[in-house]
């Protein structure tokens, strides 16, 4: 089609997009949804988050490894109490690191390319962790691993998000938390499958190895974000990559145009300049904020020293099961929020997970400081790490308490400000800065996540176990303050309507 004969239907479908409130406009919508074929849009998507299955196993494997190698004969292999914390938390530097690069590798090599590169470092970080021979190794292969981690965190989001429709949008944007939850129960589940035989944690690197093979290969077949293609000026490969994802029957060309004019507005690369514009700084700000916040609210720590929170509040079941049934309680929450995220909206999820969550951390704190050490199993003047290796002796099922207190937290995060501040990281930035910013914000989280985490510790020794619990039942009273002032509610809305609203300022445009 020659460029005269396609500006008319241009100027159409621009002149419907910008009355999109009206109702023949959204009736349009709703039938080219309804028209829609999304089994090539699911096969992409499983494709692509085979990296965050790959994040989930990465970031738990020291769990069933630092107690084998802290027993380890080789003392070149051998981890003591000042290696084997550096032996956990260097993958969140890794995974800022690799968040910090994707700000360049987004918009250099594409979502799909940027996803596919992170295989590289991921499967060079588990070849060097399964033929370790020495503690750099070790702490090289932890950090590849991460960096692969971070890359795919700030990628694949932006990637679902760009290839997806409003209509399962949500559902989609979840699915990379639901993988990375996944992912940890494999890493869980091997570890007591492989107990006891011969090298079994290098066994677990070799295994680690096995997603970031398929998606390598999966992605090979994919397209790449149509608006990305259309942001470099490959306009036939973004239609044909379109038509792909939507299916040859379907009123796709329409959908073609609103990317097209969108992206025609944001052709210039972002200048210092127009990070004064609140079309752009707003929406990074909130997606930062969500980020930080979300780290801040203690999910990375709590997950990191779960089974040794469980030991020192005695639990009345072994903290191994209690971890476990936690990653349960955390997977099918995850799928909850996959399912009613299109339905119900993202904003009172967001309200409800807080919720939850302030509950949940108040609870324990409470019950920490005001039980008796002899019925929850505090030991003064011990600290968490040593009380890893005490016997768990509950005497009364009060020490239920910790354990729903903190199933119920890991419910309320997976139910919303889990998987939601993913995909709205991925919904709200403007294409021009989506590549940048996302990066941005994956460094913003990581780097939180390592400072909490080494902080924590210190933190419990010093003040006890409760203070902690009760910061975070403050950082999540400010989730809720924070989702009510500054949240959009972006359910059914296309990527396009989203930016008319930062753009503009006009409500109308998320009605």
């Amino acid at each position: 089609m020659e460029r005269s004969d396609r500006e008319p239907l241009m100027r159409k479908t621009s002149s419907s997009y910008h009355t999109f409130p009206q109702s023949t406009a959204r009736r349009l919508d709703r039938e080219y949804l309804r028209s829609l074929h999304n089994q090539r849009l699911y096969l992409a998507a499983f494709a692509a988050v085979l990296g965050n299955f790959s994040f989930g196993f990465a970031l738990v494997y020291p769990s069933p490894v630092i107690p084998a190698l802290e027993a380890h004969p080789n003392p070149a292999l051998r981890l003591d109490q000042h290696t084997a914390p550096w032996f956990g938390s260097v993958f969140t530097l890794g995974a800022a690191a690799g968040g910090l690069s994707t700000m360049l590798l987004n918009d250099c090599l594409g979502r799909k390319l940027s996803i596919m590169f992170s295989a590289l470092p991921s499967a060079l970080g588990y070849a060097l962790l399964a033929g370790a021979q020495g503690l750099w190794m070790l702490l090289l292969g932890r950090l590849l691993t991460g960096y692969a981690g971070g890359v795919t965190s700030a990628s694949i989001p932006v990637y679902i998000s760009e290839i997806s429709h409003p209509g399962v949008r949500g559902m989609l944007g979840a699915c990379p938390q639901i993988m990375a939850v996944l992912g940890s129960l494999v890493l869980y589940a091997l570890g007591k499958y492989l107990r006891g035989l011969v090298l079994d944690w290098r066994w677990l690197a070799v295994a680690g190895e096995v997603p970031v093979l398929a998606m390598v290969l999966l992605l090979c077949f994919m397209p790449n974000s149509p608006r990305f293609l259309l942001s470099q000026g490959k306009e036939d490969e973004a239609l044909g990559s379109l038509c792909w994802l939507r299916g040859e029957d379907t009123d796709y060309a329409r959908e073609h145009e609103q990317i097209k004019d969108s992206v025609r507005k944001q052709s210039r690369r972002v200048s210092c300049a127009e990070l004064k514009d609140p079309f752009l700084y707003k929406p990074i700000l909130i997606a930062g904020g969500m980020r930080f916040l979300q780290q801040l609210s203690g999910v990375t720590c709590i997950l990191v020293y779960l089974q040794p929170i469980f030991k020192k509040t005695s639990v009345i079941l072994k903290p191994e099961y209690d971890a476990a049934l936690v990653g349960l309680v955390r997977l099918s929450s995850v799928a909850i929020a996959a399912v009613s995220m299109d339905k119900a909206g993202r904003k009172i999820l967001l309200f409800v997970s807080a919720g939850v969550m302030l509950v949940s951390n108040l609870t324990m704190g409470l019950y920490i400081h005001f039980v008796p050490a002899s019925h929850n199993g505090t030991v003064a003047n011990t600290s968490l790490a040593s009380s890893a290796n005490l016997p768990a002796e509950p005497t009364n099922y009060i020490t239920l308490i910790p354990l729903l207190a903190t199933m119920f937290f890991i419910m309320g995060y997976a139910m919303g400000w889990g998987p939601i501040t993913w995909l709205l990281m991925s919904e709200i930035l403007p294409l021009k800065a989506r590549g940048v910013a996302s990066g941005l914000c994956v460094v913003v989280s990581w780097l939180t996540a390592f400072t909490l985490t080494q902080f924590f510790l210190p933190a419990v020794n010093a003040f006890g176990l409760e203070v902690p619990f009760l910061f975070f039942a403050v950082i999540s009273a400010g989730n809720i303050l924070f989702t009510g002032c500054c949240v959009p509610e972006t359910k059914g809305r296309s990527l396009e309507q989203i930016e008319a609203f930062f753009r503009t300022g006009r409500r109308s445009f998320l009605r």
